[in-house]
């Protein structure tokens, strides 16, 4: 379904309204690749019938940090999984000259450092944006990062595992590679833009 649903998304008569809602579903069913592996541990409930033993996700808690703007449209499908997350945002925008990120805002939970934190953005490109945002996180105590993206660029995905070997990158798809303005190919453009229907 995940492919079946970026398919749609990739053709570029596709529309921001259905792009956004394409997006949005792919969040929340790679939500559960995301936190497949998170511990669980036992509590004693009562059913209906009868006690019993249930697993619950322990007190760790969970955040999710969308690298603006498009990042922003994956945190909705996220937050249906795991309503109680809190969220952050961290502000980068890609020099269109030099094609590094360019930092212009950071706003994140108090406890941060305290929980597993989900960093969003559609496109893993060079992975510069990606890095910068695993770095500020880091910067402030944060030991527990994963990456999700839709679609990533084998030179995206080499850069973030270079430079942060412990953080684990979850994509839709691997694109061929970037094209000579760093946009991925095939890609499906500029996220940012279609989700919101600027250009």
């Amino acid at each position: 379904m995940i492919q079946h649903k970026l398919g749609i998304m990739r053709r570029k008569e596709t529309g921001s309204k259905d792009f956004r809602q394409l997006l949005n579903e792919i969040s929340l069913l790679m939500g559960y690749e995301v936190t497949r592996d998170i511990p669980l541990e036992d509590v004693e409930i009562e059913t209906p019938i009868t006690k019993m033993t249930a697993k619950v996700v322990p007190g760790r808690k969970l955040a999710i940090v969308p690298i603006l703007r498009a990042g922003l449209g994956m945190v909705d499908g996220l937050l249906e999984l795991i309503p109680v997350a809190k969220v952050g945002h961290i502000g980068l925008y890609r020099n269109e000259e030099t094609h590094k990120p360019v930092v212009y805002y950071c706003k994140l939970p108090g406890d941060i450092q305290q929980r597993m934190v989900i960093v969003t953005d559609p496109m893993l490109a060079t992975g510069g944006s990606a890095c910068d945002a695993v770095d500020m996180l880091k910067e402030r105590g944060c030991t527990s990062i994963r990456l999700m993206c839709l679609v990533g660029a084998p030179e995206g995905i080499a850069a973030v595992q270079a430079a942060h070997p412990d953080v684990d990158i979850y994509l839709a798809a691997i694109d061929d590679h970037l094209n000579e303005d760093a946009y991925i190919v095939p890609g499906l453009g500029d996220a940012g833009d279609r989700i919101f229907g600027t250009k």
